[in-house]
């Protein structure tokens, strides 16, 4: 699964990783080494533009993490749709609509995972990213969910964008760490991912392949990771060696 995950780059930065056509964020989240659910992140999309249908444009948006379904009664349920399993993404009625219609990326640094238990009962936080550099593209799916307490559809808060973060086996070293991985895209399956146009489920799924191995590399980083309310860039460095017994 995929519980937090780091991003400190900015949108601009993002825009040219990810060659968006239009930066929409109207407020920018701040850096983040502990992004947990709920919170706001960047998401990459392709939408169709309004004054001319035919043509396709991608874009950087905020969204928040944490799906809410369109047809949700209580936005409270986005805060247990944060992870979607490939294997049944397709056919669950939360996600199965946004799988067709409404895919994105979103970039990470890296995630963490949790593993054993450490002398004083917790597990060990694991950082994961990848090991020659670069951005994360984790693949997701966004869904506009339209809240029926606000009365105005010129409202900014009218509609939420809310994202969730497909996951798949692991596979290689990573999978000693958590049998759960995110689902990562390679730059040559961006544009097939994220066409609003192709709905084609085997073609989609045959997108999603896990990481190739070597690709990502994981080191044990401090415990403070466990609490939402610690941030900085001390939370994905790595642990010292242990010294030596003799």
């Amino acid at each position: 699964m995929c519980g937090r995950y780091a991003l400190s780059q900015s949108a601009d930065d993002l825009a040219e990783e990810f060659g968006v056509d239009r930066i929409e964020v109207a407020e920018p989240p701040t850096p983040s080494w502990n992004v947990a659910p709920t919170d706001t992140v960047y998401g990459v999309l392709t939408r169709k533009r309004r004054d001319e249908p035919d043509v396709l444009e991608r874009r950087l948006r905020t969204l928040r993490w944490g799906l809410i379904p369109s047809w949700a009664k209580d936005p409270s349920i986005g805060s247990r749709l944060i992870n979607a399993r490939l294997e049944t993404v397709h056919e669950k009625p939360a996600f199965r609509r946004a799988f067709a219609l409404r895919r994105c990326l979103l970039p990470a640094d890296g995630y963490f995972e949790w593993y054993g238990e450490t002398t004083g009962g917790k597990k060990q936080p694991f950082f994961i990213r990848p090991r020659y550099g670069g951005v994360l593209a984790m693949a997701g799916l966004y869904e506009i969910w339209r809240d029926p307490r606000v009365a105005d559809d010129d409202d900014p808060a009218a509609f939420q964008w809310t994202s969730v973060v497909l996951t798949t086996e692991a596979e290689d070293d990573i999978g000693q760490i958590h049998d759960r991985t995110p689902l990562l895209l390679e730059p040559e399956r961006w544009e097939a991912w994220l066409d609003p146009t192709i709905d084609d489920v085997d073609l989609l799924r045959g997108l999603l392949v896990p990481a190739a191995p070597g690709r990502l590399e994981a080191y044990p980083v401090s415990t403070d990771v466990n609490s939402v309310r610690n941030n900085g860039p001390h939370l994905v460095e790595p642990l010292p060696p242990e010294p030596a017994l003799f």
